[in-house]
């Protein structure tokens, strides 16, 4: 559908959302597969909040920075993923601009913020390492809550920069997104006009949101490496290094995929690989963070069977 704007032009007020297929059969699937993938996200995530918030135990900077994360990666699921469920089942597959812009300044906030968290996380486990004695001065609960804060405020702002420069682009041409849900690059590609510019723009983004935090993640783990090799048990150093494998795995599936969508040109625009390539850091790291977290992780599990075994918690 276009708005006519004047005698020979027109503008998109609406996106159709193209998806993974248009055979019903396939989609039937897909519906099942990725409602199967929603809802244990959902769930995973959710479990983990509530047992943060109920066991004392776990009201620690680690524990509150996990349940933020998993707040986090619900509402970055849920963004997506119900309308891209519906999608699959309904005939019409479109969405408003005002809808579309919405959905990407979220999707792109949360996005960001969790970029940005990662550093957070990461500062986490090197105070426990490298100051261990000293951790709960350091990360005293206001600077917790500042660090958060920041997160969340620099996420905001980055996000309504890249959301504004897209969607004030012109759109008076094709309006059909070979997406499942309206990302930024693939938006973008639409547009009646050079987008040099813009692409420029969002790049410098990415360095401040992608390429900075990584070499921030990077160097904490340099100085942590250090701290583990002077521990002299065996025993010492794989406990050392279990803390950190959880939180180094989610990062890389988060970062290698977001790092190629956003920080490469539109000439190297793939429509069908950057929708796979979306569901690792949009889909299945929010399913991958509660599993990594609470399989390793002796203080979630027992949290867990002391919920399971007791129905409440002591405080």
């Amino acid at each position: 559908m276009w708005v006519v704007l004047g005698q020979n032009q027109s503008w998109v007020s609406e996106f159709i959302l193209i998806g993974f297929s248009s055979d019903p059969t396939t989609n039937s699937i897909l519906f099942i597969v990725f409602l199967l993938i929603y809802l244990s996200s959902v769930l995973g995530n959710g479990l983990i909040i509530m047992l943060v918030c109920l066991d004392t135990q776990l009201h620690t900077p680690m524990y509150f920075f996990l349940s933020t994360l998993s707040l986090l990666d619900m509402s970055y699921v849920t963004t997506t993923m119900p309308q891209m469920l519906v999608h699959l089942l309904a005939h019409s597959q479109t969405i408003s601009f005002v809808g579309c812009w919405l959905q990407m300044f979220v999707f792109s906030a949360l996005g960001i913020t969790e970029c940005t968290f990662f550093v957070v996380m990461a500062y986490d486990r090197y105070v426990a390492i490298c100051y261990p004695l000293r951790y709960t001065v350091i990360l005293n609960w206001g600077l917790c809550i500042h660090l958060t804060a920041g997160s969340w405020v620099c996420g905001l702002f980055s996000s309504l920069l890249h959301t504004f420069f897209t969607m004030s682009l012109p759109y008076c041409g094709p309006n059909r997104v070979n997406h499942y849900f309206c990302e930024g690059p693939s938006v973008r590609s639409l547009a009646c006009m050079d987008t040099h510019v813009i692409e420029m723009v969002d790049f410098v983004l990415s360095v401040f949101v992608i390429v900075i935090p990584i070499s921030l993640i990077v160097a904490s783990y340099i100085g942590i490496a250090k701290a583990i090799l002077k521990i002299k048990s065996t025993e010492g150093r794989c406990k050392a290094f279990s803390t950190c494998a959880s939180h180094l795995t989610v990062v890389t599936f988060f970062y290698a995929p977001a790092t190629y969508i956003y920080m490469r040109p539109n000439s190297s625009y793939s429509p069908e690989r950057d929708k796979q390539i979306s569901l690792f850091y949009n889909t299945f790291t929010a399913l991958l963070n509660p599993v990594v977290y609470s399989l390793r992780n002796k203080d979630i599990k027992r949290a867990f069977f002391k919920v399971m075994g007791h129905g409440r918690m002591d405080y």
